[in-house]
C-alpha cells in the first residue's frame, strides 16, 4: 500500500481542530494535539503562507481558517448529488432489511420521491420514483414539513381540512401541528395506514453541511410484516441511513 505521508497527516489534524473552535493559538494547537512546539510551530507557518490558516494579532497570537479552504469547501458542495449520493444509501439500508427504501423531498404541501429501492417479497409498496403525495399523509413529508418553522408551514398548508388518503390520514391542522411537535422531539415520523391503509412506513430527516433539513429516508413494509419488534429495528436503520446520507451531504454531527 502506498504510505501515508505524517506532515499531511498533521496538518489535516491541525486544520481539523478548527471544525469546533473558530481561533486557536499555537499553545492550544500544541496541547491539543500533543506534538512538541517546533512541530506546530512549522506547521502553522506553513499554513498560513499558503492562506489555510490566518494570524490574528494578539496575545498570544491566535489563527483561523483562510478563504481557500472556504473555496475548497464550495467546490465539494457545489458537486455533491443528492440522488447520486442517496442512490448508494438507500440500496445499503434496502439490503439490511429487504423493505422499501425511499428518498423524497418537499415540494409545496407535498413530497416528491426521488429514489426507492424496493424489497424482494412478493407483496410490497406500490410507489416510484416522481411520484407526488401530500407530505401529511406520509412519515417522510411529516418529518420534512416538522422542520419548517410556524410562518413556512402556515404557507404550505392548505386552508381548512387537509386532503386525506385513507380513513385514518390526519385531515385536522391543529392535530397535525401537535403530532409534528412530537416528530420534532422524537427524531423520525411514523405513518401507520395514513397514506396507505396496508402499509406502515418510518422516516428520518437528512441534513446538508448547513444542518438544515433537505430530504428524508423511509423504509416501508406492509402491515403483515410490520411488528412491534421490527418497528424498532427498522427505526434503527432508517436513523443509521439518513445520518449516513447526512454525512455524505457535508452535515457534522454536533457531540451532544
Amino acid at each position: 500500500m502506498p504510505r501515508v505521508v505524517p506532515a499531511v497527516i498533521r496538518a489535516l489534524d491541525v486544520l481539523e481542530l478548527f471544525l469546533d473552535c473558530p481561533q486557536l493559538s499555537a499553545r492550544q494547537v500544541m496541547e491539543r494535539l500533543d506534538l512538541p512546539r517546533t512541530t506546530v510551530h512549522e506547521l502553522l507557518v506553513t499554513l498560513e503562507a499558503r492562506s489555510y490558516l490566518i494570524s490574528v494579532p494578539g496575545q498570544p497570537v491566535q489563527y483561523r481558517l483562510g478563504m481557500p479552504l472556504f473555496q475548497l469547501g464550495a467546490a465539494f458542495a457545489g458537486r455533491l448529488d443528492l440522488v447520486r449520493e442517496a442512490q448508494g444509501v438507500a440500496r445499503d439500508v434496502a439490503s439490511k432489511c429487504d423493505e422499501a427504501v425511499h428518498v423524497a423531498v418537499l415540494d409545496g404541501a407535498d413530497v416528491i420521491y426521488l429514489v426507492k429501492f424496493d424489497s424482494t417479497h412478493p407483496v410490497r409498496m406500490v410507489s416510484g420514483v416522481g411520484l407526488r403525495l401530500p407530505a401529511h399523509c406520509t412519515a417522510v413529508g411529516k418529518v420534512l414539513l416538522s422542520a419548517l418553522d410556524q410562518a413556512d408551514l402556515d404557507a404550505v398548508l392548505p386552508k381548512g381540512d387537509l386532503p386525506g388518503m385513507t380513513p385514518d390520514s390526519i385531515t385536522d391542522p391543529d392535530l397535525l401541528r401537535a403530532h409534528l411537535e412530537r416528530v420534532r422531539t422524537e427524531g423520525v415520523a411514523v405513518d401507520v395506514g395514513e397514506s396507505d391503509s396496508a402499509m406502515r412506513c418510518v422516516a428520518a430527516a437528512i441534513r446538508d453541511h448547513s444542518g438544515a433539513v433537505i430530504a428524508a429516508m423511509s423504509l416501508s413494509a406492509p402491515i403483515i410484516r410490520w411488528t412491534a419488534q421490527v418497528q424498532v429495528e427498522w427505526t434503527g436503520l432508517v436513523r443509521e441511513g439518513a445520518a449516513s446520507l447526512s454525512a455524505r451531504m457535508g452535515y457534522r454531527a454536533q457531540p451532544r
